[in-house]
């Protein structure tokens, strides 16, 4: 079993920001991002990390960077540790396949959510308004029969604002406008469902549904740029295709197991969270590893 990586402590450079599942680190121009075995269940991190799970993030948004980068650019400089500054390679164990250096960018502070199924807080706010006679959700008509899991006429584009440490709320596009201005509302919608497309049309073909995910763009000298991490099983909900149907919740590759067991304890969300006994660790690292085996033919 990996080694569990909870957190670093990179003490040649100041830490910029340590959250849910990254530590991040300022090296003057440029970030050194670090994907630690954290996990996190209802906005709480969960004492127990799950081996792997860092490297999967990285590897599995490496593979992503190089796949899309025709679509839109990114912050990526480069993941080899012969290529970082030489202070950082004394920590080859604990960066090695966890890691990458990354251009810093002008953050643009809305997460862009794709939904090509309906799922998640989607569908409850749907439910909700359902209840109340109507199948309008933030803007959008849905067809009147939908049922949980079902796919979307066309993706949508369904922003929420940015909260670092806790609970992101869904907006209208027209909130984000406000937020960011129109010229950047609509380089964020168009980016994300051309992303959303092309990475969706490939999963499928190698057994994955992408339900939704979310993405986070950035300006670098005025160029738009995809930032952060991509389409990863922590960004996105990964439905098998030979389990999938329509009606019910779907299996995924995720930490579906970890929200099960916390379901079943009676936890009351708050922290400290309980810890994770041995077989539900080892269930979220196995659906983590087979996402990225499945997805990029590696792990």
């Amino acid at each position: 079993m990996d080694h569990i990586v909870l957190s670093t402590n990179i003490t040649e450079y100041p830490l910029l920001r340590r959250g849910k599942v990254r530590d991040v680190y300022d090296l003057g121009d440029s970030l050194l991002f670090i994907a630690s075995d954290r996990i996190s269940a209802f906005d709480v991190v969960m004492p127990n990390g799950i081996p792997g799970k860092g490297r999967v993030l990285t590897q599995t948004s490496l593979f992503w960077f190089e796949f899309l980068k025709d679509v839109v650019a990114n912050h990526l400089i480069t993941a080899n540790i012969d290529e970082y500054p030489q202070p950082l390679r004394k920590y080859r164990s604990e960066l090695e396949g966890r890691s990458m250096l990354v251009t810093k960018a002008e953050r643009v502070e809305a997460e862009c959510i794709v939904r090509g199924y309906i799922s998640g807080s989607m569908w409850k706010e749907l439910v909700t308004a359902h209840n109340k006679g109507s199948n309008s959700v933030h803007g959008f008509d849905f067809p009147p029969d939908l049922q949980e899991s079902g796919k979307l006429p066309v993706p949508l584009f369904t922003p929420s604002s940015k909260n670092d440490f806790g609970h992101d709320e869904n907006i209208s596009y027209e909130q984000l406008v406000k937020l960011v201005g129109m010229e950047t509302a609509e380089l964020c919608r168009d980016k994300s469902l051309a992303v959303y497309r092309k990475a969706a049309d490939y999963a499928l073909t190698k057994g994955i549904i992408i339900a939704d995910t979310k993405f986070e763009f950035g300006f670098k000298n005025g160029k738009f740029i995809l930032i952060d991490e991509v389409l990863s099983p922590d960004s996105s909900r990964f439905w098998p295709v030979d389990k999938y149907q329509v009606g019910r919740a779907q299996p995924s590759f995720d930490k579906q197991p970890i929200r099960d067991y916390l379901e079943s304890t009676g936890w009351d969300k708050k922290p400290p969270a309980p810890a994770l006994p041995e077989e539900v660790v080892a269930a979220s690292s196995a659906r983590y590893r087979e996402a990225q085996r499945l997805l990029t033919g590696r792990g």
